[in-house]
């Protein structure tokens, strides 16, 4: 799909979910209408959309461009006349040829409304006598129309809810995939796990959760669910079936924050298949680009793994995962075929696993960084792909950043901070390029280029990881991801010169990253076997210096005095794969109800399931555990949506469902101008015999267009913020 196609799709989509809100807020105010007219309320307008009218249509008028109110006002003024009794319904008076009710389209299509006699949210001291208003309706008629919208917001989630599982719903199973080395779920140990003999600790790939707090998840999404909305510290009961074990595992997991959403988390990926989806990427030259930067070349979308190593009995991408942790570092084979029967085989070398940890002294803001003892590999510059920007300013793939503004061999997370601090702005920078690091000097090259005001440069970041063992220097303090005191890394007041190479570790020879953490965990096992408090590793370093008149690099040693936690840490990292895999497709299912009655079933139990999850939204708000900026408003609710939408239709449609709960839950909150805190005042009236003082009513609305007005600007902001940060 080329860029237009995706363009006309992605606007496509956006129309689809406009209509599905609109859709939405029609059925709403739809239950106000039936309700009012039920109770003889004369309706003057059902309004889809704020502001000036696109077209209306009036029972007698026909269709109008624009409002027909005006048009309908002189008619009245002509057939009632000066003796005219004022009193009676416009209708009466044009002998019912002309209806009062208009039907109008506006022109902002989020929201709606019906005006009715003697009922305005925004001026409680409007009032009407005729015995057709709002007013002289008796206080159970009232709260029936009040309540009108939400009940039928309800019922159309009832009513696709039904639909959805009727015809099916493709989504992700209720099984691991990953657990991430820094959740909550790596390190939880099963509470009867010494029962069953279980000596690892975690979450494993392929485990099925069958249960989440008692209950059997639908989905995977129910997992997710699940650890958002615990209560702070309170742990998520899980019951696992792991293969190869005859009884479940029983987990109590207390989830924490992400670093990614800023919500609670448990620390887990649905699980993903083993085949490349056809559709991962726009076109074939940035899958091309993709590949070569993941050592994937001769790998094509489609494809599926069918062997790792020798073994072919394979389930999950989660296999991979498991190959490369248990690797060593060691290379292994991996085989790809295509539906066509093509084959190709791939050589993957397991990327080694660096420690993790928090930059940020902040604890509400996480700035999580890899190292080794506070060694970083440095930026440089990766494959351009469609960013073609930074190759026209002169970088080149594989440059080196010796100085990126005024920062010296930044890593990747200080790169790119130097360059969005220049947002808009020049920025000098000096790269290495032609040699990597080797021992032939490299070019060494100035540019001063423009920073975009989106603060890039226009180039897909990298390291030297891979190629070289260059080194900077992680900021310090540091903190663990998990909380705890802050502590310097052993390196860092030892190696001071960021652009540093190591070249020995305790004589033992390095070229990459992976030598580097090799060494190091070989350098230190003694210490860690017999318990001591610390270890005295040495490092031959080549400086960042001209060289001697020989060629040969300026070098220094430096002893390494390795405290016992981070010898620890340091023998207990394992290796990852050297690509994600989420570039492999999600397995998926399909959550279908057995028939009819089980589509009922699955439908009132998914509705109520969702009431309650909003509730718990709101609660989790007042406790802190969700952020407001989690929040969505209209536009991040069209961006979502559009997203969905490439799901297919079932999941759209299931999508205006959820939103369809949400409306009803949000409208029926004792709060000022929603629906709900109308009806506190009609519950007020009922009880003292008389309403609530116009003053009271005046100052609750205009309390109520302040806190609606406030929230719907801020979420709008983050919706707007999120669209250009990603």
């Amino acid at each position: 799909m080329n860029a237009s196609l995706a363009s006309i799709s992605g606007l496509a989509n956006l129309l689809l979910v406009v209509a599905g809100f609109g859709l939405v807020i029609f059925i709403h105010e739809m239950g106000h209408f039936l309700t009012a007219r039920w109770a003889g309320i004369r309706v003057f307008a059902f309004a889809l959309g704020f502001g000036p009218a696109v077209v209306s249509y009036r029972r007698g008028l026909g269709w109008r461009k624009g409002s027909s109110e005006q048009e309908y006002l002189a008619l009245c003024n002509d057939a009632t006349g000066p003796a005219g009794d004022r009193r009676e319904s416009a209708r009466a008076r044009l002998g019912g040829k002309v209806s009062p009710t208009e039907y109008r389209l506006n022109a902002l299509p989020f929201g709606g409304y019906v005006k009715m006699l003697g009922q305005n949210d925004i001026n409680p001291e409007a009032t009407a006598t005729a015995p057709d208003s709002y007013l002289a309706k008796p206080i159970w008629k009232r709260m029936i129309v009040i309540s009108g919208g939400v009940v039928m917001n309800i019922i159309l989630a009832l009513v696709v809810f039904m639909l959805v599982f009727f015809v099916g719903l493709k989504t992700e199973p209720p099984t691991i995939g990953t657990a991430y080395p820094d959740g909550p779920s790596i390190s939880a140990i099963a509470t009867n796990a010494a029962e069953l003999g279980v000596t690892e600790p975690g979450l494993h790939s392929g485990d099925v959760v069958t249960q989440v707090n008692g209950r059997k998840p639908d989905d995977f999404n129910d997992i997710a669910m699940a650890g958002a909305m615990a209560a702070p510290g309170e742990p998520v009961r899980l019951v696992i079936d792991r293969p190869g074990l005859t009884q479940p595992l029983r987990f109590d997991i207390v989830p924490e924050r992400s670093q990614f959403n800023n919500m609670l988390d448990l620390g887990v990926d649905p699980a993903r298949s083993l085949q490349i989806p056809p559709n991962l990427v726009a076109t074939p030259a940035e899958w091309q680009t993709i590949a070569a930067h993941f050592h994937l070349t001769g790998v094509e979308p489609g494809m599926r793994v069918v062997r790792i190593g020798p073994d072919r009995d394979l389930h999950s991408a989660g296999d991979l995962t498991e190959a490369a942790r248990n690797s060593g570092g060691s290379p292994f084979q991996v085989e790809f075929a295509s539906p066509a029967g093509e084959s190709v085989t791939i050589d993957v070398t397991p990327a080694p696993e660096l420690m993790l940890d928090d930059a940020n002294p902040d604890p509400a803001v996480l700035a999580p960084i890899e190292h080794l003892l506070g060694l970083m590999p440095v930026m440089k510059v990766g494959p351009f792909g469609d960013r073609r920007r930074g190759y026209d300013l002169g970088l080149r793939e594989g440059d080196i950043f010796a100085r990126l503004g005024d920062v010296e061999f930044p890593s990747v997370e200080a790169g790119i901070a130097e360059v969005q601090r220049h947002r808009g702005r020049d920025i000098q920078l000096t790269v290495l390029r032609g040699t990597d690091g080797a021992d032939t000097p490299p070019e060494e090259i100035s540019l001063k280029v423009r920073v975009g005001d989106d603060g890039l440069i226009g180039f897909r970041p990298s390291d030297t990881a891979h190629d070289s063992a260059l080194v900077t220097l992680a900021p310090t303090p540091l903190h663990a991801l998990k909380g705890g005191a802050s502590f310097t890394p052993a390196a860092v007041g030892q190696v001071t010169r960021p652009g540093s190479r190591v070249l020995e570790v305790a004589g033992r020879p390095v070229t990459n990253f992976a030598d580097l953490r090799t060494a190091l965990v070989a350098a230190t096992k003694a210490a860690h076997e017999s318990g001591a408090a610390s270890a005295s590793v040495s490092l031959t370093l080549a400086l960042p210096l001209p060289p001697q008149p020989d060629g040969a690099p300026i070098t220094q040693t430096v002893d390494l005095s390795i405290p016992r936690e981070q010898i620890d840490r340091l023998q207990d990292l394992s290796w990852r794969l050297p690509f994600p895999t989420s570039l492999f497709a999600p397995e998926e299912f399909t959550l279908k109800a057995t028939g009819p009655v089980d589509a009922i079933r699955m439908g009132v139990a998914r509705t109520q399931r969702m009431m309650t999850m909003t509730y718990l939204t709101i609660a989790r708000l007042a406790q802190g555990t969700v952020k407001v900026e989690s929040l969505k408003g209209p536009v991040g609710i069209a961006h979502l949506g559009t997203q969905v939408a490439t799901r297919g239709i079932v999941w759209l449609i299931f999508f205006m469902g959820l939103i369809s709960v949400n409306l009803a839950v949000i409208n029926f909150l004792p709060l000022p101008i929603a629906d709900g805190g109308q009806f506190l005042m009609l519950l007020y009236e009922q009880i003292r015999g008389r309403p609530l003082p116009i003053a009271v009513q005046n100052a609750i609305t205009a309390i109520g267009l302040v806190l609606l007005v406030s929230l719907f600007l801020l979420v709008t902001y983050n919706d707007v913020s999120r669209l250009f940060t990603g």
